[in-house]
């Protein structure tokens, strides 16, 4: 790291120990109707920001502040909204802080960059993915709003298909990447075979580790594959509790559209799983060549490679899943939850942010939730349930959703922040039960 570029005033340890916003204080007020969300009993949220922007992935810093990335609201559903909104349409990071406790950010600060999704924060530096590159920015908690010089850290990912990121740091530094597929099964029309080996696989549909000492890194040249098969890996997360990386992947689509002999459409509704994964070092969850089938509780052959929704075949070395959920939710971001603040059985779980469904037809569409899932050790202790729901209002569907949680973050306090990218709306959800 550059000394000269990222100098701050005063290290971020003093900076952190004589600032503690009001965020962080106890007794901030939460909406009468919570938002428009609906909560377990003796939960309850603020709305800490509106308009926001098409907020993607966000973090809470030590002092409670509050970063997000943003996409471009003016090339995506939330078109109508950018057109009410329009300094909601811009891309870039956003900075939030909430200095009178009352629960809503009250100041705000942009930086533009290109489209973001994943965000992390080590020490004093952002890190963020942004177009095909990860880039980092200085920050100084004790001066709001001052960003410092933006440095390349990896460039080369590639762009197009399911082209978001996200970011994770281990124990020790290394970070984290995930990179989404290009394609639903690895080939680029419906008429063309299947591609054995998958192309895709040495540069997508996986997570990579790099470290950080450095800058102006390739991808994938200058990383280490950590894990392959995965389609879509968007939430991800390190835990320091179970000493590991967990991950949520998008399960493939069109089972029943293209192989209609062997799907019906009630099937493809509920098939294939969305994924919670355990990540370790050389896993392989089997994309394209295999999919999570939750109601056989397996991984089975896609068809493109000669499955018939039954068969095992090559699958049956690939890593299963700890959990397979409904298809077609979207899982969009994940939380484990370290804190202390909520009730001990949501302690050590995972809240995951399902952004929602829009091909589950004749089934009703599902997702627009944050579900709790709950852990022991590490590992699945019980089944998963909704933890709060009424994003979407009375339209499950993506375009005429009211709002469409795609970004999690706990805050030091122990509240659970929720993102939305629709309008922008960022949830503060906390325990108020004595």
């Amino acid at each position: 790291m550059n000394p000269t570029r990222f100098a701050l005033a005063g290290t971020i340890a003093a900076a952190v120990a004589g600032l503690t916003t009001a965020s962080q204080r106890p007794g901030a007020a939460c909406a009468p109707d919570n938002g428009g969300i609906t909560l377990p009993a003796g939960f309850c949220a603020s709305v800490y920001s509106e308009y926001a922007g098409q907020t993607r992935h966000i973090l809470v810093a030590p002092n409670g502040d509050l970063f997000a990335t943003l996409g471009n609201a003016a090339q995506s559903s939330t078109t109508k909204i950018a057109r009410l909104y329009p300094d909601s349409a811009a891309p870039g990071l956003l900075w939030l802080r909430d200095t009178d406790g009352d629960g809503r950010a009250d100041r705000a600060a942009r930086l533009a960059t290109p489209t973001g999704t994943g965000i992390v924060l080590r020490r004093n530096v952002l890190y963020f993915a942004s177009g095909p590159s990860v880039l980092r920015v200085g920050i100084d908690l004790a001066r709001f709003g001052v960003w410092g010089a933006i440095d390349t850290v990896i460039t080369g990912f590639p762009e197009g298909g399911h082209a978001a990121k996200s970011l994770a740091f281990d124990a020790g530094g290394a970070l984290f990447v995930g990179v989404g597929s290009a394609t639903n099964s690895c080939r680029l029309s419906r008429t063309e075979a299947a591609p054995d080996p998958c192309p895709e696989l040495g540069i997508r549909s996986g997570i990579w580790r790099y470290s950080v000492a450095q800058t102006s890194q390739r991808h994938p040249a200058d990383g280490e594959r950590w894990a392959t098969g995965i389609r879509n890996p968007l939430g991800m997360t390190w835990s320091v509790l179970y000493g590991g990386l967990y991950a949520t992947s998008h399960g493939r689509d069109g089972l029943h559209t293209l192989w209609p002999q062997l799907f019906t459409a009630e099937k493809n509704a509920e098939t294939p799983s969305e994924e919670f994964l355990r990540v370790e070092r050389g896993d392989d969850y089997g994309w394209p060549y295999c999919y999570h089938d939750r109601q056989l509780g397996a991984k089975v052959q896609a068809p493109e490679y000669g499955g018939n929704g039954t068969t095992v075949g090559r699958c049956s070395g690939t890593t299963a899943p700890l959990v397979g959920y409904p298809g077609h939710w979207g899982p969009n971001a994940l939380a484990i939850y370290e804190g202390s603040a909520f009730p001990a059985k949501y302690r050590g779980g995972a809240f995951i942010a399902f952004h929602g469904s829009w091909n589950r037809l004749p089934l009703p569409e599902q997702g627009y939730n944050v579900v709790f899932q709950p852990l022991a050790n590490g590992r699945p202790s019980g089944p998963f349930e909704v933890f709060a729901d009424g994003f979407a209002g009375d339209t499950l569907e993506p375009v005429h959703a009211r709002y469409r949680p795609t970004g999690l973050a706990v805050a030091p306090d122990g509240a659970l922040f929720v993102a939305d990218d629709m309008r922008g709306r960022i949830w503060r959800i906390s325990w108020r039960r004595p």
